[in-house]
């Protein structure tokens, strides 16, 4: 009999990776069982240092396997159900999908530090500093390349995968502090956020407690 398959998460109005991870695991089809931990409780904090070495959320608990790191995630599931296509099948793009996703995961220090993702707030005429801006920049760029080469309305070609799970807190990131924004990244952050995992989530994130101060910054 199999084991309950679980993930651990953070906050859903603050947590990007949270929503990363999760998103792959709705996108993998695999049922699974949310497991939310408050990072405002001490003793929460206490259970997460039991959960993951790392102290990082999400976890996926899986027949026993237990996966912390987001990337490891996406590349855990894709493995698991390969019809779900979380990666692209061509070998080239499959190639370009792990880059970006790479980049994602490893890079955008100032994006994350200057713009933190709050996906119940609204900032109008927010200043955005120079280097997050260049931040802002790669972005666009990278999405441009995508949606030009694979022909859109995801990042690579109609179906979503990995790359579009990274980069759906960016989306909420850029519709919170209303960052400028060429028509086709507009249009792709409106089908990014008429998906139904992704209402689900930002359901999720309405009914959270308001102001939850520590996590005013990138967690």
């Amino acid at each position: 009999m199999p084991k309950q398959t679980t993930l651990t998460i953070s906050s859903k109005n603050y947590s990007s990776w949270s929503l990363r991870g999760w998103l792959m695991l709705k996108l993998s089809g695999l049922p699974f069982q949310e497991v939310q931990v408050h990072p405002d409780d001490v003793d929460n904090r206490a259970e997460l240092l039991l959960l993951s070495p790392s102290i990082l959320v999400p976890r996926l608990d899986h027949d026993g396997c237990r996966v912390w790191d987001t990337m490891a995630i996406g590349e855990y599931l894709n493995e698991l159900n390969p019809k779900a296509h979380l990666l692209p099948k061509d070998p080239a793009a499959r190639a370009h999908c792990r880059s970006i996703c790479g980049e994602m995961h490893s890079g955008f220090s100032a994006l994350r530090a200057s713009l933190p993702m709050n996906v119940k707030a609204n900032f109008e005429s927010f200043k955005v500093w120079s280097k997050a801006q260049i931040d802002i920049n790669r972005v666009l760029v990278i999405w441009q390349d995508c949606l030009t080469t694979y022909g859109g309305p995801f990042l690579f070609g109609k179906e979503p995968t990995l790359a579009d799970a990274m980069f759906a807190p960016v989306v909420t990131r850029f519709l919170t502090y209303q960052v400028e924004l060429d028509k086709a990244s507009r249009d792709y952050c409106t089908h990014i956020m008429a998906m139904p995992e992704m209402k689900e989530w930002v359901m999720g994130a309405l009914e959270e407690p308001d102001d939850i101060e520590e996590l005013e910054v990138e967690f």
